[in-house]
Order: C-alpha cells, then structure tokens, then sequence
C-alpha cells in the first residue's frame, strides 16, 4: 500500500489517513459481518467527518460496498468516481487483492492515476507536489 501511495506522491505519515471499516480484525481475516460494520459505522463518520478529506480511496470490495452503501460488484464501482457526503470517492483493488493476483497491478495502477489527477484539479496543496 505504502509502494502504491507514493507512486501518486501519497504518504502514510504526510498526507493520507487509513480508516477502517471496523476497529478489530474479525476472527481469522474474515470479512467483517454486517453487524460488526454497523457497531463501527458511528466511528468511522466521526473520523471522516473531524478529518474533512479532499478525497477518499476506497480499497477493497468491503470497504466500498459498506462505505458507498452498494453490492455492486468491485469491477462494477471502479473507473467512476462517487460522492460520499460531498466528498468524492474512488475505488480500487485491496492491496492483499493485488499480493495473491499480480494480473490487477495494472487496473490498481490505473485507478491511482485517475485518483491522483482529479486530487491535482481540486486540491491546490496536492498540486503543489508537482510543481505546480
């Protein structure tokens, strides 16, 4: 993920937030039931909303479906971008998608490309990594 942030001029300890859709991991690396979600959901709203991002880049099929409120699949929400609370939204592979199938390091590339140009149109800070 880390590899994947800098290649758009991204960094952990800069300028990105992780958020999860629940607090603990589930028993095994399950997927997180949809009570467990729905438990964290107030969290994850405070977060967002304290934090105001520019964007959001949602990886991972749990993460989007619960965040954009869908069960459209994965490859059905990406190459679009969404709103969530006026905040645009965007989604990609998880990066532990990408570790066990190498085939999906070109579409994540190409979502990282889409995210990081409209965060260059409406974010002058972010723009001015470029030189901009």
């Amino acid at each position: 993920l880390d590899k994947m942030l800098s290649a758009i001029k991204l960094s952990r300890s800069t300028n990105t937030y992780i958020l999860n859709t629940v607090k603990c991991r589930p028993p095994e690396n399950r997927n997180p039931l949809p009570e467990e979600m729905s438990a964290c959901q107030g969290f994850m709203e405070a977060q967002i909303k304290v934090l105001k991002p520019t964007m959001i880049l949602c990886v991972g099929k749990v993460a989007a479906q619960k965040l954009l409120e869908s069960d459209l699949t994965l490859g059905n929400l990406r190459n679009q971008f969404f709103k969530y609370q006026d905040i645009p939204v965007l989604v990609t592979y998880h990066p532990s998608a990408v570790l066990r199938n190498e085939a999906l390091k070109a579409p994540v590339w190409s979502d990282l490309k889409m995210f990081g140009s409209e965060l260059k149109k409406i974010s002058a800070e972010y723009a001015g990594l470029f030189g901009e």
